[in-house]
């Protein structure tokens, strides 16, 4: 690259899942926010729930073949090389063509073509652009485990993650990056018109769920098989059930039972609650903790225990109660959550204690390396 250009290039890496697309969609209007002339490039495949989110919040796709990874180094990872190059090519056409100052990985199946288009040598081409590593789950997936090895920067959520910068032994600590609209929200603002939006009572406790954009049966079974119950205690119920799923709710007396397919609000439904029953990703555990949601997580029983270990430090803070999958029942959500709800003070103290576990202004600290590591790379620096 020669001379001084007056916008920076960035292409962000974080396709397929909304667990990697919306840190790369916070970090993106961190950038915009910190350098209005700069220009985002979203990374995606065609399958990928990016094609409707990249889009929305403003920012060009760059569609490439999906490269699905194993989270371990087995022999599958062998069998991909054809798949893998022709993914790479994509990769690199995109970074040529947008001429790129940094690539920011957040894992996921565009990370890693990202990752070996971005290195020097790679399709023999003539420069090497800059990469920012980000993992925001408890283990890191293969895509970043690979992608650390080539980084300039490499950053996570938390410490023992399994990526390792150059000469370090982890990566520098910086939290899950997470959109304005969730860290700058004021949940007491909004309690009244949050509650209006959804037909909840004004007064009263109001318990949220949701088990992710598809929702989750463990928690819609125990939830619902406790209506009655959590009617009987004057505790109203906002409830994302997912799109292809329904409940089985017997009338009962008392605060209503909303039950929705999705929720588009999420802002305005983590205002109405006064508690949360969900499942424990990376960032829905970022999110619940930024906005001092006290929590009841369940992780995902499938994977290799990383969601188990997303919400640990949030527990251990005193901001959330962990609970196994199994163990969710209507008589768990009778004994434990409803006297949760009915008490005023503990749920303060773990609103208190969720809010100082997360890191709220981790879109903006990892913005600003990105932006570091660019200038740097336009000023020469290959």
């Amino acid at each position: 690259m020669s001379g001084t250009r007056s916008a920076l290039s960035v292409i962000v890496a974080g396709g397929g899942t909304a667990g990697h697309i919306e840190p790369a969609m916070a970090v993106a209007d961190a950038i915009t926010a910190l350098d209005p002339t700069a220009r985002v490039t979203a990374l995606g495949t065609e399958r990928g729930l990016e094609t409707t989110l990249v889009p929305d919040r403003g920012y060009r796709l760059a569609l490439i073949p999906p490269v699905p990874l194993p989270r371990k180094l087995t022999a599958d990872l062998l069998r991909l090389p054809g798949r893998v190059r022709s993914s790479v090519r994509a990769t690199r056409a995109v970074i040529d063509e947008t001429d790129a100052d940094v690539v920011v990985g957040f894992g996921g199946y565009v990370a890693l073509p990202a990752y070996l288009a971005a290195g020097r040598g790679v399709l023999r081409r003539r420069r090497r652009v800059p990469v920012v590593v980000h993992e925001a789950n408890a283990s890191a997936g293969i895509a970043n485990k690979i992608g650390a090895r080539l980084a300039t920067k490499v950053l996570a959520a938390v410490p023992g993650s399994g990526v390792h910068a150059k000469g370090a032994a982890d990566a520098e600590i910086v939290g899950i990056p997470v959109r304005s609209s969730i860290t700058g929200l004021d949940r007491g603002a909004l309690r009244s018109e949050a509650r209006a939006f959804f037909g909840l009572p004004e007064d009263g406790p109001v318990l949220l769920v949701f088990g992710g954009s598809q929702g989750a049966r463990t928690l819609n079974d125990a939830v619902s098989g406790a209506a009655a119950a959590l009617a009987g205690a004057g505790v109203a119920v906002l409830h994302a059930h997912g799109p292809k799923n329904t409940l089985d709710l017997a009338a009962t007396d008392g605060p209503p039972y909303v039950a929705v397919p999705y929720l588009n609000r999420m802002d305005l439904a983590y205002a109405a609650a006064d508690a949360v029953v969900c499942r424990s990703g990376a960032m829905t555990v970022a999110e619940v903790s930024a906005v001092g949601l006290p929590a009841v997580y369940v992780p995902l029983p499938h994977g290799n225990g990383e969601q188990e270990l997303n919400a640990r430090p949030v527990v251990e803070a005193g901001g959330g109660i962990l609970v196994s999958d199994d163990a969710l029942t209507p008589e768990f959500v009778e004994s434990t959550v409803v006297p949760l709800l009915r008490d005023r003070e503990r749920l303060e103290e773990m609103s208190q204690r969720a809010a100082g576990a997360g890191h709220r202004d981790a879109a903006d600290t990892v913005a600003r390396i990105v932006l570091d590591v660019a200038g740097r790379s336009q000023a020469g620096e290959k």
